[in-house]
């Protein structure tokens, strides 16, 4: 492998030599694979070369090999040598050094402080005793930190203290700062941790009773949604005849037609496509999988991206990043990425520009052609049909007839 980037026996020699040289053409062979252009592969060996050899000057092994090593070398190695992606590549090395095995395993940095402990447990206690997904626990985790900050400081973590007062002058000072919504998210994230304290025996007041409701009226307003000839402009703005084109061509089509959600097509893997069938499987909320049959136009958009535009790579995953590293997309933020790009190019400045705003607008759509809110309910995958309700609001001709005329109103 190393020969395709460097053909001179000379430099051959060079890159094989020190500890990490057995390891050279494994690491080229990835690189490839994740799509870096030649001249970036060869900068990258060169910097391994780098850090191979100085390995050998000071006399250490690859077993110790660590991050912290890593940024002794990059340190020594000193401007203007290091390049802006140095530090990235050598965290590469580490992972695939780590995946054959031949460097330990990275050291978990624990916090051992009192306010660590309690959030870690915490933490266990949200996965392993309520089962809560990860995303819960990544949204409730800051304010739990928050509060205990404000109220302990750097002084003693004393839980059996906390008071109703603690919990309101709390939520006087940072509710007001946020909106309704993740006001009403503090108020969830606190009742939990009050709960799991007072479960353990760290508290014996009832504090999660003490956190007042917070106001979120539900329906207050209508769904943000395109019209049917603004989605197809924003299809249109997708230029198919390049690589991109086709990709984001394919995901607008899934948000349009099915309603998927960011992370569902985030999620989609090339397992999930049945041909044969005409059918796609959705990794949904709460770990569901659902089978929905794969409308012929998308199908075909999904063929195109997948054959003609989706670069060779290992990931199973069906979109994924065409600038190396080829791998899937890391979050949901790159699908509404994906919108927000098509809305500046149809010249479309809605309030909300994510992807949301796509299964928004087919649920208007389906709604005004006659579709029920129970049909629109399984197309959408909720699982409380009181979700699908806010639609209603959208429905101006049924709600023109359960209008009753003004008293003493003209005609």
């Amino acid at each position: 492998m190393i020969e395709r980037f460097f053909p001179d026996p000379l430099a051959q020699q060079h890159l094989y030599g020190g500890p990490l040289g057995p390891y050279v053409d494994g690491f080229a062979e990835q690189l490839a694979i994740q799509g870096y252009a030649e001249a970036t592969t060869k900068e990258k060996l060169r910097l391994i070369t780098h850090l191979s050899r100085w390995l050998q000057r000071h006399d250490l092994t690859l077993a110790i090999l660590d991050e912290e090593r890593v940024q002794r070398f990059l340190a020594e190695h000193g401007s203007p040598h290091v390049r802006r992606g140095d530090a990235r590549t050598c965290r590469m090395l580490l992972d695939y050094l780590r995946e054959l095995g031949r460097v330990p395993p990275p050291t978990e940095v624990v916090d051992d402080t009192p306010l660590g402990r309690i959030e870690s447990d915490f933490t266990h206690y949200l996965v392993a005793e309520r089962g809560l997904s990860a995303a819960t626990v990544i949204n409730y985790s800051p304010t739990v930190h928050r509060f205990l900050e404000e109220r302990f400081g750097a002084g003693e973590v004393e839980l059996g203290e906390l008071s109703a007062p603690d919990v309101h002058r709390f939520l006087l000072r940072q509710a007001p700062r946020v909106s309704r919504g993740r006001a009403k998210l503090m108020a969830t994230a606190l009742r939990s941790f009050f709960g799991f304290l007072r479960q353990h025996g760290d508290v014996t007041r009832d504090l999660a009773g003490a956190i007042p409701a917070t106001t979120n009226w539900r329906l207050t307003g209508l769904p943000l949604a395109l019209g049917p000839e603004q989605v197809a402009a924003l299809l249109d703005s997708c230029d198919q005849e390049t690589a991109i084109g086709q990709r984001d061509y394919a995901i607008l089509l899934l948000l349009a037609r099915l309603g998927l959600r960011a992370g569902e097509v985030v999620a989609l893997t090339l397992d999930d496509l049945d041909w044969d069938s005409g059918t796609l499987i959705v990794h949904g909320k709460g770990q569901r999988q659902e089978r929905l049959p794969l409308p012929e136009d998308v199908g075909e958009a999904v063929a195109n991206y997948l054959h003609g535009s989706r670069p060779r790579c290992a990931t199973r995953r069906v979109f994924i990043r065409l600038q190396a590293p080829h791998r899937g997309f890391s979050s949901s933020a790159a699908i509404d990425d994906v919108v927000r790009r098509a809305l500046e190019r149809t010249g479309l400045n809605p309030e909300h520009k994510g992807a949301h705003l796509l299964r928004h607008s087919l649920a208007t759509r389906l709604l005004n052609n006659g579709a029920s809110l129970e049909q629109i309910t399984q197309l959408l995958r909720h699982v409380h049909p009181q979700t699908t309700e806010i639609y209603a609001k959208v429905d101006l001709q049924a709600l023109r007839a359960l209008a009753q005329p003004w008293p003493g109103g003209g005609e």
